[in-house]
């Protein structure tokens, strides 16, 4: 009797064993199924960027843990999603402009989402009508300025050949940037095909450096290595806000300015879509506000409010936008163009 009771007692013991390893094992299971992996470029990532803010938020929210991968510029993130095709990682990617849109498209990497939130976006800033790509953010590109500088404040693109400005400017590689490829398109939309190249070479002789991505060439800007560069009309609004400072000033010129576009894609082989549109819906109603502020953007959801610092963004007259299709024919011969003449290669 003594032998049969024990051995009942093993049973029992590894059938309640086995139930909690069970347990546990789904348990374990349904954490790693609670997460995303989002490729962002680094302005998001950095320490100064909304990443940082935003995503322990959106994880304390949900309980969807979020797994940065930090690819430099937006031209490289998309470069490398592609280049991974079907065994892409990320379940998200956030930062394509509309200017990459028709490469993105090309891919066929990202599925349509119908976000509840687009009611609260304006229809000219949805430039896909399928919803392959989200906006969040959008801006108008512009020169800043660093008005206690000893250089004159250039007042149109034209200015920027002039001599006074030599080694004074930081300009951007249209290849790696986004930035960089939205300067590109602003001097064809001011100089046409036949006269942007001209500009470039030209201004080439005024340039301190042409830098890779944004964040390089801004914070080269800021320490002081030159008193211009590339970047967004809503710049100044990060120094008013961080620094107390309207020393940085963004340009602007009569002859018009590129607008772009921000956006959110959901890949198509993620295996975590509900816990991927719940962030794009996050991007889009909570973290709009902080986004905008740290990518120096505006926000698209029209249900935002700014701070006053965004009166320090001034609104160009004029403002340029490119067909995503028209980008995607010819950005291949443009950038070709521009490394021929910038680069020599």
């Amino acid at each position: 009797m003594r032998k049969r009771f024990t051995v009942s007692v093993m049973v029992l013991l590894l059938s309640v064993t086995a139930v909690f390893a069970q347990a546990a094992g789904e348990t374990e299971s349904t954490a790693a199924d609670k997460s995303i992996t989002l490729y962002c470029y680094d302005t998001f990532s950095s320490e100064w960027g909304s990443g940082p803010t935003l995503i322990p938020l959106f994880e304390e929210e949900t309980g969807i843990k979020v797994n940065v991968v930090s690819t430099g510029d937006a031209v490289e993130m998309l470069s490398r999603a592609i280049m991974e095709g079907e065994n892409c990682q990320a379940d998200l990617i956030m930062g394509i402009s509309d200017d990459q849109a028709a490469k993105a498209y090309e891919s066929g990497l990202f599925e349509p989402y119908e976000s509840p939130v687009l009611s609260d976006i304006d229809d000219s800033l949805e430039f896909d009508s399928q919803h392959r790509l989200i906006p969040f953010d959008y801006g108008v590109f512009a020169f800043v300025w660093d008005s206690e500088s000893d250089i004159p404040a250039p007042a149109s693109l034209e200015d920027l050949k002039d001599p006074v400005y030599k080694d004074k400017i930081i300009l951007i590689d249209p290849r790696t940037s986004s930035v960089g490829l939205g300067l590109l398109l602003w001097t064809i939309d001011v100089y046409g095909e036949d006269g942007y190249l001209d500009w470039w070479k030209a201004v080439k002789e005024n340039a301190l450096t042409i830098a890779d991505g944004w964040s390089s060439a801004y914070g080269l800007f800021t320490e002081g290595e030159a008193p211009l560069v590339i970047s967004y009309t809503t710049s100044p609004v990060y120094h008013v806000m961080s620094e107390n400072t309207t020393r940085y000033q963004a340009l602007i010129f009569p002859e018009g300015h590129h607008s772009t576009i921000e956006s959110i894609g959901l890949v198509a082989t993620s295996q975590h879509k509900e816990e991927a549109k719940a962030f794009i819906d996050f991007i889009l109603t909570e973290g709009q506000k902080d986004t905008a502020i740290a990518n120096s953007m505006y926000p698209v959801n029209s249900k935002t409010e700014l701070p006053d610092a965004y009166d320090w963004a001034p609104v160009p007259e004029t403002v340029f936008s490119m067909d995503p299709e028209t980008v995607g024919a010819n950005i291949d011969r443009w950038t070709t163009e521009w490394t021929q003449a910038m680069i020599g290669e």
